[in-house]
């Protein structure tokens, strides 16, 4: 998947684009209101609206968001198929990790067992 600057999408940057909280609280107001300009954005949040369009354009290169120009403002929407990949890409690894876990444990099981060749005392 490729992003605003055309080049190739990595998930680690849907997730870094996501990490900080106004970037989240943006990106829950897009997906829930719709469309939206850095103005509307920025009324109930605590930053400016300069601040707001800065991280409009992180998310933006992340592929989060699309701006589109109406007049003289622009209108940004939420696009959520970064945000599927990554959790594809989450979930894939969260299964690696959990075969690796459970083999760990199968060992650490097989270890614990008492074996019979060993004698309880002299």
């Amino acid at each position: 998947m490729t992003g605003a600057n055309g080049r190739e999408l990595a998930p680690e940057d849907v997730l870094l684009a996501l990490a900080d909280p106004v970037r989240r609280r943006i990106m829950a107001t897009l997906v829930r209101d719709g469309e939206a300009t850095s103005t509307s954005l920025a009324a109930p949040l605590p930053v400016t609206r300069q601040a707001v369009a800065k991280h409009l354009a992180v998310l933006e290169r992340a592929g989060l968001v699309r701006g589109r120009r109406s007049g003289r403002e622009v209108r940004y929407a939420a696009d959520l198929q970064p945000l599927r990949h990554a959790t594809r890409w989450l979930d894939t690894l969260a299964e690696q990790w959990e075969g690796r876990l459970l083999a760990i444990k199968a060992l650490a099981e097989q270890d614990a067992e008492p074996r019979g060749d060993e004698t309880d005392g002299p």
